[in-house]
């Protein structure tokens, strides 16, 4: 029994998307709290909080509409030198460069909206390798960005053992910060692998290489950064849940990224420790 697949739709990793999509004509709620945790000293917490509702336009197309809201917690959380002239401040990704104090800021609200589209090319469960492709452009308050990944998965042990792969690009358009608007292009490898142990029980282990660049085009490589951690999932008919967290392990930044680096890592928006739970409600 502990071999039993997974449900269309199901998400059993934390970060890295797989290709178990809604079949034809069924849709799904999914509920994600992603968390942020920790930067260089004092304290910063980056939420972001996404409300999705998915649909299978056809066995291997599904759709989806996110509403997206979001949160920051920061206080003397920067050490860096060129943004805190020697002293502890706040600053980091969402706060406004005027906030580069010693005081406190804080923000809660709606951010915005996103899309997104998954095209499954092959299936893992019939083929020994499982290609598809996602894009996922989003508008909000804090950026705007615009997401492509191409997506393998291989399946093993009749389906208890689940490796995916995602190569992400994004552009991104960051808006929050009165001095102007910043542009950025990102490239990451997430990478996991998630074991059926028990028959509602999935477990494992997901990463991220992360690449951050100055400009729309790759302009100036500026971050380098390597995060893991585990995961867990458990499924029942008529709903499911993820768990999942990942500490940075180390980072680096270069040319004009030095400012968001501090104590071997990388922050900015980055940070310590993330983690992510997510819950899955399959509309019946």
């Amino acid at each position: 029994m502990a071999g039993l697949p997974a449900q269309a739709g199901e998400g059993a990793f934390g970060w890295v998307y797989t290709l178990d999509l809604q079949p034809k004509g069924t849709a799904e709620f999914e509920q994600k709290v992603d968390v942020t945790h920790g930067q260089a000293t004092g304290r910063y917490d980056f939420g972001l909080y996404r409300s999705e509702l998915e649909y299978g336009i056809t066995n291997d197309l599904q759709i989806g509409g996110y509403l997206n809201a979001a949160s920051i917690s920061a206080h003397n959380n920067y050490l860096s030198p060129e943004t805190c002239d020697h002293i502890p401040c706040t600053a980091g990704f969402g706060v406004p460069s005027p906030a580069n104090t010693s005081d406190p800021y804080s923000y809660r609200r709606f951010d915005g909206a996103s899309l997104e589209g998954i095209w499954r090319i092959t299936n893992p469960v019939t083929s020994p390798v499982g290609i598809g492709l996602y894009v996922e452009p989003t508008w909000g308050k804090l950026e705007d960005e615009l997401e492509f990944r191409l997506i393998a998965q291989s399946n093993f042990l009749d389906d208890r053992l689940v490796l995916a792969a995602n190569l992400l690009v994004e552009i991104e358009k960051e808006k929050y910060d009165p001095a102007g608007i910043i542009r950025n292009s990102m490239a990451d490898l997430l990478y996991g692998a998630s074991y059926r142990f028990a028959p509602k029980w999935t477990a494992g282990v997901e990463g991220r290489f992360h690449t951050d660049h100055d400009g729309y085009h790759f302009n100036k490589h500026t971050q380098t950064a390597n995060f893991i951690g585990p995961n867990i999932h458990y499924a029942e008919r008529s709903w499911w849940v993820t768990a999942a967290w990942r500490h940075q392990i180390g980072g680096h930044c270069y040319a004009d990224g030095t400012a968001d680096c501090a104590l071997g890592k990388v922050w900015d928006n980055h940070g310590r420790n993330q983690v992510v739970v997510k819950l899955g409600i399959p509309l019946e």
